[in-house]
């Protein structure tokens, strides 16, 4: 395992050298000069000219791209061009808050998914599976921002139950509890869809037919046996989540003002503050993939079969 888990690792290298290429040419291929950029739209020749040179403009290209991976390895991932802060140091401020919106709404996805799912599959095609499926449908179907937007005006404006904005809310947990639920509701729902399916096509096996003749309980059954070997395409739904929580929070996060990497990111775009932007991108990129890794590498862990077969190529 040890051997597969250094060769999976070594993998993600060349992954990461491609998302640090596209990522550096992605700026330079944006009309416009990141030295006037920074250097304002009064600024003189000379001053533009300035900057240019301190950030190695003047170089050539692949000069330009070896010192960008030395800085990265330095944790230099620029200077914002707006405000002249490292984006290190602002991702860093910005990044615990959408990571506490991640871990939150991925609980309340997991919850919600494991149980209409259960429910579905072990109950199918009763009433009670009926709603689990128009909670699935309506879930997916409902656009995010939507979601949002009612759970806003019915929970924080009209009840007020949670506050407007999680900025200013003195309970940080309670300011993100309504977002996590806008976030973990949609892939919830997915997710319930998926063990629903799941669960029904391992039911469905002998080996299930034989516990049963055994005369061991539903519980353990289900337990022990079914969402054990139903468990890899559920787990590949979670990495993929919790890469879109941590990547892809911008909409929620500007709905619930929450100060995290997504609104940060979104008023990086719209103020084109490229270097931002870039530094954002990577560190998301970097995360999806470590991610991806960790679900591979958890495969292996939970599935003896594949766990087996690793095994077995390596002898």
């Amino acid at each position: 395992m040890l051997e597969y888990t250094l060769k999976r690792a070594a993998g993600t290298i060349p992954v990461i050298l491609g998302i640090l290429a596209i990522s550096f040419v992605v700026l330079y291929l944006i009309p416009g000069n990141p030295a006037e950029t920074l250097a304002g739209p009064r600024a003189s020749p000379e001053s533009i000219a300035r900057i240019a040179r301190e950030m190695g403009l003047d170089q050539p290209l692949h000069l330009r791209f070896i010192n960008y991976i030395v800085k990265i390895l330095h944790r230099d991932l620029g200077r914002s061009a707006i405000n002249d802060r490292p984006v290190y140091t602002s991702i860093r401020e910005k990044f615990p808050y959408t990571l506490k919106l991640s871990i939150l709404a991925m609980f309340i996805s997991i919850i919600s998914g494991l149980i209409a799912g259960i429910i579905g599959a072990l109950r199918r095609g009763s009433f009670i599976d009926r709603l689990c499926t128009v909670f699935s449908v309506s879930g997916i179907s409902v656009p995010i921002f939507l979601t949002g937007l009612i759970l806003l005006y019915v929970f924080a404006v009209k009840l007020r139950w949670f506050p407007i904005s999680a900025d200013h809310c003195p309970n940080p947990w309670l300011g993100l509890l309504l977002p996590a639920i806008t976030l973990g509701i949609r892939s919830g729902a997915f997710l319930a869809r998926i063990i629903r399916s799941s669960l029904i096509e391992v039911l469905n096996q002998d080996y299930i037919r034989t516990a049963r003749a055994k005369g061991l309980s539903s519980w353990r059954i289900l337990t022990h046996h079914a969402l054990l070997n139903a468990l890899i395409p559920i787990i590949t739904v979670i990495g993929l989540d919790i890469s879109s929580f941590l990547n892809g929070s911008v909409i929620v996060e500007t709905i619930f003002g929450i100060p995290g990497l997504g609104r940060f990111t979104m008023e990086s775009i719209l103020k084109r503050d490229y270097p931002v932007i870039q530094g954002v991108v990577l560190f998301s990129a970097l995360v999806f993939v470590t991610i991806n890794l960790l679900v591979d590498l958890l495969y292996a862990w939970i599935n003896p079969r594949i766990r087996d077969e690793i095994l077995a190529g390596k002898s």
